[in-house]
């Protein structure tokens, strides 16, 4: 799939194994799970435009480049993606914040939107929806389909870790949408946890059961 792109980077793989432990801890979670998304943020933006502009230096006047073309904003799907936000705001902090609440409906399992609230120029900035897990894929499709609604066209998926099944599932639902992933696992379990994946994000995240 020519718009799904997975991470090799040395320091991801390095961070993500210690997020994937059992044996560590929720502050040092928190703290992994920041500097994976820095580091992903930092290869997602590689593609940004840029201008030329004329400042000066201690030595003299000079043409230098800064970034030009659509805004940023970064948009979490609630709780767990809230984990990512403040890693993507060290290297991009004039980025906007939206988000996207969604719970599962017992009955049908399906992802229902109880929460939106996005940046009022969403059309006119490209957004990256941000989730550590991509699991059945439910979560991810209905979250963009809420941006979408809204007015939203340039949209990016970024996630620690994804099966294989709910990369399928958000890429048919939305082929225009590129997906970034550190690490593709195996598969889901009969429950719908990622294999090997890493347990539940948001609780590792909170410190919650």
């Amino acid at each position: 799939m020519s718009n799904v792109h997975v991470f090799d980077h040395p320091l991801i793989q390095h961070k993500l194994t210690y997020i994937r432990d059992v044996n560590t801890g929720t502050k040092e979670f928190r703290e992994l799970v920041d500097e994976v998304a820095t580091l992903m943020a930092y290869e997602i933006t590689r593609d940004l435009q840029l201008q030329e502009i004329e400042i000066e230096t201690p030595i003299g006047p000079a043409k230098s480049n800064v970034i030009a073309g659509k805004k940023l904003g970064i948009i979490p799907i609630l709780r767990a993606g809230l984990g990512m936000v403040e890693g993507i705001l060290e290297l991009i902090p004039a980025a906007r914040v939206g988000h996207v609440g969604l719970y599962r409906d017992p009955e049908t399992l399906k992802p229902v939107e109880y929460y939106v609230k996005l940046p009022n120029d969403v059309a006119e900035r490209r957004l990256i929806v941000v989730d550590p897990m991509l699991a059945t894929g439910g979560s991810a499709v209905e979250a963009i389909n809420s941006i979408k609604k809204r007015g939203a066209k340039n949209i990016t998926f970024m996630c620690l870790v994804a099966a294989p099944e709910g990369v399928e599932v958000l890429t048919e639902a939305h082929p225009d949408v590129d997906v970034y992933i550190a690490a593709m696992d195996e598969k889901l379990n009969e429950e719908g946890y990622i294999v090997p994946g890493l347990g539940d994000a948001g609780d590792r995240l909170f410190g919650t059961k």
